[in-house]
């Protein structure tokens, strides 16, 4: 095969190779930047791909050629926004691992805008395409927050719940939230120790 900056010959005619148009990761970037302040200012339902197309300065059919559709778009544009990855858990005891993963956790979510996750649970409501993104995304994230602490603790003798991954997956961000947003309080260090201490430790050993 020749190479791209050879030509070719075919009937004593030189003809350029036919190479594909590398892909423009900064458009990508505004695109999906675009859709994230659109979706936090106008809702979902009334985001559209012409709104991000201006925004971005994308065209329309360039945004098509990426995502099939709105909701594909809005999870991409979570995707990309949401890329921290859960600490290792390094501490000694199950308490101690948790208290670092709870720490993190509660300081992903606060750092998360309101308006964004209002719009996200409205769109998940009204459009079912959205829902089944989002949930993919959401049990990814849950995984990975959940598998190796837990199993880290069964490998110490620790005796947990079967639901143990499901438990920490529910529970933790739903009173994180809540004192963030319904409560108005900070996840400071005396919060984190009585959600680990009183509420996850004893779900996660069933007792």
């Amino acid at each position: 095969m020749a190479r791209a900056s050879s030509g070719s010959r075919n009937g004593g005619t030189v003809r350029p190779s036919v190479m594909g148009r590398p892909r423009d990761t900064s458009r990508d970037l505004s695109i999906l930047d675009a859709t994230l302040s659109l979706l936090t200012e106008v809702g979902y339902e009334q985001l559209s791909m012409e709104a991000v197309a201006s925004r971005s300065g994308a065209a329309k059919t360039t945004i098509y050629r990426r995502y099939r559709d709105k909701a594909a778009l809005v999870a991409a544009a979570v995707e990309h926004r949401s890329q921290a990855t859960p600490p290792e858990p390094v501490a000694g005891d199950l308490r101690g691992d948790l208290l670092g993963l709870v720490s993190w956790l509660a300081r992903q979510i606060a750092e998360q805008e309101i308006g964004l996750l209002g719009a996200l649970f409205a769109g998940m409501r009204s459009d079912a395409r959205l829902a089944e993104e989002m949930r993919r995304i959401l049990r990814r994230d849950e995984a990975a927050m959940t598998d190796e602490p837990l199993r880290k603790a069964i490998r110490h003798g620790e005796e947990l719940s079967p639901r143990a991954a499901e438990l920490l997956a529910e529970v933790a961000p739903a009173v994180i939230v809540h004192r963030i947003v319904i409560a108005g309080e900070p996840c400071d260090e005396p919060f984190i120790g009585h959600l680990v201490d009183d509420i996850l430790l004893p779900l996660l050993r069933g007792h």
